[in-house]
């Protein structure tokens, strides 16, 4: 299916796509189903069971936390996350939870929210349970959901997060598809996508205009803007018990040492100060986009900022066509692969939006469609393998760093695309298909874990990495 681009670019917080913000999703939905089958007021406890991956990582990416804020009723696109630590210590210190903002029910959070280490539900590595129950201790109601990336949840037995009856004028499933509406119709992607865009709302809302989405994808890119300018605005250490220093700051205020001075300054360093911002700010549980997921969450801003710092300066349209592109990549990555850390390793991430933010960038610069599915080929190609290992469960470290090299390999990629006439030997079915192959393949200890790869050999076996 051809998913909307605001599945893809999702408003949310740190630190993780996946193990934060799917778990709040998943919570507040549980809660919002008690309210709406009248079932509020019978319940005097709540229990929420972690599996596989949001167990083995979920203290590092604030999974905990995240569940608790979602019973409350708090989403991730609305809540403030300054307000997140007071919430917490409030839950903590009086023992008592606003189940769905309202009714106050007793809850310890070390009793309450379990993390089975060792067991891992069948349908997928991030899995989660949660239960509500009544006076006499048995079970009112219980769901089990899946975070399968980028925010998405899917409840079990649900075959698809985003199923519905609506089927866009240009449905697409693979990069042949897409290209081919592209030629028939004589229009670009992102003209496609607008249109697919458009007919969606309008399923949803007859009053809902080509202005509604513009003004809907102008946001995501304000808040990607400003998650870079709060970015490079602090210092310190991140949270999490790594004693990880910000970087952005201190490559900011080097840029502008140099450019004070009439030095030159490389634009990897800019690409290298937005991707790293981003990143801080997503590690310390800030306001990101999913872009597809948190982890990968600078990839894009940091080319998108780029492209107007250097490309074409405030050019609104130019950053749309950049999003919508971007966006359909990552669908068809969606589709025929998975976006999840825990399911086929960081290539599902890093990899992911290194091709989308290759295909949005030449979009965005005149390419043809087919020199877009070549950008995102190649830059997708050069990130088969990669696995998830993140030290301590953070996503810090390599991930940080990660989204540096994923932003310059996605201009790497444009580069050559452009360079060429579209033509080209392996297509980007073929790399998908391959990723995604690549991924089952690849031993669970690399994904996402924290017990193989780069974690393992940084810290001892025996120190407990959640």
């Amino acid at each position: 299916m051809s998913h909307s681009m605001f599945d893809l670019f999702k408003i949310g917080v740190g630190p993780s796509s996946s193990h934060t913000v799917g778990p709040m999703v998943a919570s507040a939905r549980f809660a919002a189903e008690l309210r709406e089958k009248a079932l509020l007021h019978g319940v005097e406890s709540v229990k929420c069971e972690l599996y596989g991956s949001l167990a083995l990582t979920g203290k590092g990416h604030a999974t905990d936390v995240a569940c608790v804020m979602g019973l409350m009723g708090e989403w991730p696109d609305s809540i403030n996350p300054d307000d997140i630590p007071t919430m917490s210590a409030m839950v903590q210190g009086s023992k008592e939870l606003p189940l769905d903002g309202h009714r106050f029910i007793p809850f310890d959070w070390e009793k309450d929210v379990v993390f089975h280490f060792e067991l891992v539900l069948p349908e997928h590595p991030n899995g989660m349970t949660l239960t509500a129950f009544g006076t006499d201790g048995d079970s009112l109601f219980s769901r089990t959901y899946f975070s399968v990336g980028g925010g998405f949840v899917v409840e079990k037995g649900e075959t698809d997060a985003l199923a519905s009856d609506f089927t866009p004028p240009f449905p697409f499933n693979s990069a042949a598809v897409l290209l081919a509406h592209c030629k028939n119709e004589n229009k670009t992607i992102s003209e496609l996508m607008f249109i697919n865009e458009l007919a969606r709302a309008k399923h949803h809302d007859k009053q809902a205009t080509k202005k509604s989405i513009d003004d809907n994808v102008d946001a995501i890119w304000h808040v990607m803007a400003e998650c870079i300018a709060r970015g490079i605005e602090q210092d310190g250490v991140l949270p999490g018990g790594l004693s990880l220093k910000r970087r952005a700051k201190k490559l900011h205020d080097c840029i502008k040492r140099k450019d004070s001075d009439g030095l030159p300054v490389d634009s990897n360093d800019w690409v290298n100060m937005f991707a790293m911002a981003v990143n801080e700010e997503n590690a310390a549980g800030g306001r990101v986009v999913t872009a597809p997921t948190n982890g990968a969450a600078g990839v894009i801003p940091a080319v998108l900022a780029y492209y107007d710092k250097f490309v074409a300066p405030n050019n609104a349209e130019g950053i749309r066509i950049f999003l919508a592109t971007a966006a359909a990549i990552g669908s068809l990555y969606k589709t025929n692969a998975s976006i999840s850390a825990a399911e086929v390793g960081c290539q599902g991430e890093i990899g992911v939006a290194c091709s989308m933010a290759a295909a949005g960038l030449a979009a965005a610069m005149g390419a043809t469609p087919a020199q877009i599915e070549n950008a995102a080929e190649i830059g997708m190609e050069h990130n088969l393998g990669l696995t998830c290992d993140p030290i301590n469960g953070l996503v810090q470290v390599p991930c940080i760093e990660r989204n540096t090299m994923g932003a310059v390999k996605a201009i790497n990629a444009t580069r050559l695309a452009l360079n060429g006439d579209g033509e080209h030997h392996v297509s980007l079915d073929s790399v998908i298909k391959t990723m995604h192959e690549t991924g089952l393949d690849m031993m669970s200890k690399y994904k996402e874990t924290s017990q193989g790869g780069l974690a393992t050999n940084a810290i001892p076996i025996n120190v407990v990495a959640c």
